[in-house]
């Protein structure tokens, strides 16, 4: 089997996370500056096999678009401009951050740590993985 691969798509950084080539577990993978995704999937890609690649998308607690909605509809165009063979598709994302910070705190990382957004970023991508992973199970 391939992998999933998840992305946390932001304006600095964007945090990727994927499962076993079983499908079974999600993994924090990096944090990388997002300009540098696409390169970053292509090398990503060209060792790893993967069959479908999960993205955050930002909506408020009403289901209204946020102001980062329309940075991910931009990364999504690409993605499936590049990569195209590989389906995508959207995950709901609300939260995540907020769950990931609360998961730091629980694993007991001290407070500079918990600071570290990139750190964030992938445990949020992680997060959203696993649920995907809970949906399909």
């Amino acid at each position: 089997m391939a992998r999933i691969i998840c992305i946390d798509y932001g304006l600095k950084r964007t945090g990727i996370a994927v499962t076993d080539p079983l499908q079974i577990i999600a993994t924090g993978l990096t944090t990388i500056e997002s300009k540098n995704l696409i390169p970053f999937l292509k090398e990503y890609f060209s060792k790893e096999s993967v069959s479908l690649i999960l993205i955050g998308e930002p909506k408020n607690w009403d289901d209204t678009d946020t102001h980062a909605t329309p940075l991910v509809e931009n990364c999504i165009k690409a993605l499936q401009k590049h990569f195209p063979q590989i389906p995508l598709q959207k995950v709901d994302e609300r939260y995540t951050s907020k769950m990931a910070k609360d998961a730091m705190l629980e694993m007991g990382l001290k407070k500079m740590k918990r600071r570290n957004k990139a750190l964030v970023d992938e445990i949020a991508a992680t997060i959203m993985l696993q649920e995907y992973l809970r949906t399909i199970a």
